[in-house]
């Protein structure tokens, strides 16, 4: 099988992925990578509401074949729903 790398960003720390993982193929690596973002926004959500988190992945060459990025962006309102304090739309 051949074997990926998938490297990540949170947008201040950065991690090369020196070790791989033998993969199916290019496929099951992308699905990795892509599984891998959502677990980074919950391992950095104390730090704050405005981050940009990345992936790539590398062939056994080095070559990047596939590469996503995720943005969060939260912000406080105000108002809201009188009831609750929620607001009803989005």
């Amino acid at each position: 099988m051949p074997r990926y790398y998938i490297d990540s960003s949170d947008g201040s720390f950065s991690h090369i992925d020196q070790d791989g993982v033998e993969l199916t193929g290019d496929e099951a690596a992308r699905y990795l990578a892509l599984d891998a973002l959502p677990d980074m926004v919950r391992e950095v959500l104390p730090d704050g509401d405005q981050r940009e988190f990345a992936v790539r992945v590398r062939d056994a060459g080095g070559r990047v074949i596939y590469s996503a990025s995720l943005t969060l962006t939260g912000a406080w309102r105000d108002g809201g729903d009188e009831e609750d304090g929620r607001t009803s739309e989005l």
